[in-house]
């Protein structure tokens, strides 16, 4: 990876970063698209969670479990989620790079 591709990737990480740890707060008050449906369709509230969904879901509603500060506990649910995004993509470009392709006939 070349200087200039690692200055690209840490810059395009931060902002990143700080469009999950802040922005992400103001847009998480606004229902994302399901949601908007259901609410125009007048069924939101016969949506439901099963056992599986509480029990499994690290972050339940964007939101950190157990962190008071109503700002925290979503910037902190932004943060953890992009970096999980980034770690996953780094993990599959370094699989894809390691992978043997057959010399070209």
């Amino acid at each position: 990876m070349t200087k200039q591709t690692k200055v690209f990737v840490i810059a395009g990480l931060g902002v990143s970063l700080v469009m999950g740890g802040v922005i992400s707060f103001w847009a998480s008050s606004h229902p994302d698209g399901l949601e908007w449906v259901a609410g125009e369709k007048g069924f939101e509230d016969k949506a439901t969670e099963n056992e599986i969904q509480k029990d499994a879901a690290p972050i339940p509603d964007y939101e950190v479990p157990g962190v008071q500060n109503d700002f925290l506990k979503v910037s902190l649910a932004g943060v953890i989620g992009t970096l999980i995004c980034f770690g996953l993509a780094l993990l599959l470009g370094w699989v894809l790079k390691r992978r043997k392709h057959p010399a070209a006939a």
